[in-house]
């Protein structure tokens, strides 16, 4: 009877552990509200989880809602001209938002500034964007002479440095020992160009300032991004 006690309760601890760790994986619903400095509500800024990009919008009263995973650390919020605000989330639920000054809202015109730029986290409108990006048309034949990738880039982006395999982009001040860009290919971040030949390139686009705050500390030194021919859109 003793044994039989004794199996009846270790198998009571289980269920309750297994219980207890289903639980604990289950996601977390947390929203907020996201202001500008005049508390006038901010509007489609992208929600971002531990410096990653969500499919997660505000609405037009500045509200948003999203399930977070147990491991998940930090909730932000980006806008392209007032970059990334970061909380962390030791279990709260309800996470508010303030910018710094204003945040533009977006006007909708038909003109040139409604062409829409890559910047490797989706496409925005030149108009949104207070920093600088430089784009090259990567299908002109003539950029198959060029020897390699760095040869490409400092004969035919303007604000760049290029000294052997080493580049930097003028005007963004380094955070790190590194000048060093963050290089993106066809949306993924790499360490290195050296192997992309130049009659494979489809475009080369070159972000700074706050076209690159999206990428974080990361991008402190600019971002290049890069698209191959044959690549998706």
């Amino acid at each position: 009877m003793r044994t039989k006690i004794i199996f009846l309760i270790i198998m009571a601890m289980v269920s309750i552990n297994v219980a207890s760790g289903q639980k604990s994986g289950e996601k977390i619903k947390i929203s907020g509200h996201v202001v500008d400095g005049t508390l006038t509500p901010v509007p489609n800024a992208i929600v971002m989880l531990d410096g990653e990009k969500t499919n997660v919008l505000t609405d037009q009263k500045g509200i948003f809602k999203i399930k977070v995973k147990p491991e998940n650390t930090k909730v932000g919020i980006f806008t392209l001209t007032n970059g990334i605000l970061e909380e962390p989330l030791d279990g709260r639920k309800t996470i508010n938002f303030k910018f710094e000054g204003t945040v533009p809202l977006q006007v909708v015109e038909t003109d040139p500034l409604d062409e829409a730029v890559d910047i490797g986290y989706g496409s925005v409108k030149k108009r949104s964007m207070t920093g600088t990006v430089n784009k090259i048309d990567g299908t002109n034949p003539k950029y198959a002479s060029y020897r390699n990738i760095y040869d490409m880039i400092r004969g035919e982006v303007a604000g760049v440095q290029v000294m052997g395999n080493s580049i930097r982009i003028q005007g963004v001040g380094s955070l790190t020992l590194s000048s060093e860009p963050l290089y993106v290919v066809d949306g993924m971040v790499v360490g290195s160009i050296s192997d992309i030949q130049p009659y494979n390139v489809k475009s080369i686009e070159i972000l700074k300032g706050s076209s690159a705050s999206i990428y974080g500390s990361r991008g402190a030194n600019g971002v290049i991004l890069i698209k191959l021919i044959g690549s998706g859109e």
